[in-house]
């Protein structure tokens, strides 16, 4: 099997904070490369706040060249305004990735709680401590934005195989839709070629 080296970036969005994390993958090795936090200010105009995190991102992943992205989605069980503000910085972010043409994957909070600690219903704390532990930092990243989005990082090298497994699924339904064709060849060639693109 050949050996995975790569470079991953974590982001935890969100209009006033915005934290980013880099991790270099090496096999099944993880390190910290550098992480930090894009600030906005409440008394900027919206614009203004969404193009400073666009731009410094950018600038994050034009420094640090990741080759993937694994992006935290937007909690809707806090409060609707809240959560309308954190998808617009989701946004900015996401566009600085796609000017890339990074792969980006997006996980729920509790996915990201699993990956790492091992139960979706973990505390901050407990999230923080363990990417101290994985990644072997000296400290806990701070701030805690920073750290959310190291984790980030990490749950993009555990849920890879079941995003892989995902699109396989979704192969094989829209190759189960498609018209036959004469002696149905054509749709049960479609599905063998999806069902084989499982990764050695």
């Amino acid at each position: 099997m050949a050996r995975t080296e790569r470079i991953i970036l974590g982001i935890d969005p969100g209009l006033a904070n915005t934290g980013w994390g880099v991790v270099a993958q090496r096999g099944s090795r993880l390190s910290c490369v550098a992480y930090g936090c894009v600030s906005t200010s409440k008394d900027r105009p919206l614009a203004q706040r969404l193009r400073k995190i666009h731009e410094q991102m950018a600038a994050v992943i034009a420094r640090f060249e990741p080759t993937c992205v694994g992006i935290e989605t937007v909690w809707f069980g806090a409060n609707v305004q809240s959560a309308f503000a954190t998808g617009q910085a989701r946004g900015a972010a996401l566009v600085a990735c796609a000017e890339h043409d990074l792969q980006v994957e997006e996980f729920s909070p509790s996915q990201i709680k699993l990956a790492v600690v091992g139960t979706g219903s973990a505390e901050k704390d407990q999230v923080q401590y363990m990417v101290r532990q994985l990644l072997a930092l000296e400290d806990v990243p701070r701030p805690d934005h920073a750290a959310d989005a190291l984790a980030a990082a990490v749950c993009f090298t555990t849920h890879e195989g079941l995003a892989d497994a995902r699109v396989r699924a979704e192969a094989l339904e829209r190759a189960a839709r498609q018209p036959s064709g004469r002696c149905g060849a054509v749709g049960v060639d479609a599905r063998v070629a999806a069902a084989k693109g499982v990764r050695s």
